[in-house]
């Protein structure tokens, strides 16, 4: 008599399938895609390239000749303003120094008062507003009736009676002062964000859970709002530039730094404001650019915060 087998399928062993990304990798991806289908993005970006290969070329022209030190470098063979040539790509300012070396070390300096002034405010900004909002009640009236009051203040005006009071002040204290005077507008914000955020479902289930206030505040709740502080960031940065150029060029910047500012401010002191085009043009130039570079980068980052500018740009 026949005997009668049963066979069991079974799913052939192979590698065990690789676990789904993560909520914030999704987001980063879908974000990424959204900024590199943005025209202004795409443009601020290649510019703050640009910028950036500036600041990195600073370097260069001290190390080829001494003649070439922003700040110290000068021509034996030139003893006045005098315009391009080969040795002297964008000419020279009225004691022989070589105008493009300048133009490199105003790009670096460009970027550490933009960047550090910026990073100082949102982290002081995003600390005040997230405490305010979280904790309510006395703590929020009182930090928010302080950032009122800083807010009124007139960041430039502020900034120059305490440089005519205390003399020129050298680039970290104009960094300080910046950010001090930058951050009510941001806590504001932030705060609004963290009031919306703590009412929501996946709080209240962190407390119930027994989350500790400052991980609810560091795990849920700093994430949420981190894309937007990066977004009133690069606006920042533009303000800090501006700020600093228009000190520099009222003589209240540092002395010992070659900036942009600085740089009008030697060709307008000099005289040579409508005699040396070559010297007055590219410090105001690049001033503009790259402002207008991290506008473009901060459009472009609103456009992948909020949903809707997408909508209303793939409808126009």
């Amino acid at each position: 008599m026949p005997t009668w087998t049963l066979a069991y399928a079974t799913e052939p062993e192979g590698e065990p399938a690789p676990p789904p990304p993560s909520p914030w990798r999704q987001r980063l991806a879908e974000g990424w895609r959204v900024f590199r289908g943005n025209l202004l993005g795409r443009i601020g970006m290649v510019l703050l390239g640009l910028f950036a290969l500036m600041a990195l070329c600073s370097y260069l022209p001290p190390a080829i000749d001494p003649m070439y030190h922003p700040m110290t470098g000068v021509d034996p063979q030139v003893l006045h303003s005098v315009g391009p040539s080969w040795r002297h790509w964008l000419g020279t300012d009225f004691m022989g120094r070589d105008i493009l070396s300048q133009l490199l070390a105003g790009a670096r300096v460009a970027f550490l008062v933009g960047v550090s002034a910026a990073f100082m405010a949102i982290v002081l900004g995003v600390s005040v507003g997230m405490t305010a909002g979280y904790a309510g009640g006395v703590v929020d009236h009182l930090l928010m009736r302080l950032a009122d009051m800083i807010m009124v203040m007139p960041t430039l005006l502020v900034v120059l009676m305490l440089a005519a009071l205390f003399g020129r002040l050298n680039i970290w204290t104009i960094v300080l002062m910046i950010a001090l005077f930058r951050w009510p507008g941001v806590s504001r914000v932030i705060r609004a964000q963290t009031l919306s955020l703590k009412q929501r479902p996946f709080i209240d289930a962190a407390r119930v859970a027994g989350a500790s206030h400052l991980r609810i505040v560091f795990r849920h709740i700093l994430p949420n709002v981190l894309p937007l502080a990066f977004l009133y960031m690069t606006f920042r940065v533009t303000s800090a530039i501006v700020i600093e150029a228009a000190l520099a060029f009222l003589g209240f910047g540092d002395p010992g730094t070659v900036s942009w500012g600085m740089m009008l401010q030697w060709v307008w002191k000099t005289g040579h404001m409508f005699r040396a085009p070559w010297w007055l043009l590219p410090p105001g130039i690049c001033i503009s650019l790259i402002t207008l570079a991290f506008y473009m980068l901060g459009r472009a980052m609103d456009e992948v915060l909020d949903p809707r500018l997408r909508d209303e740009t793939q409808a126009g």
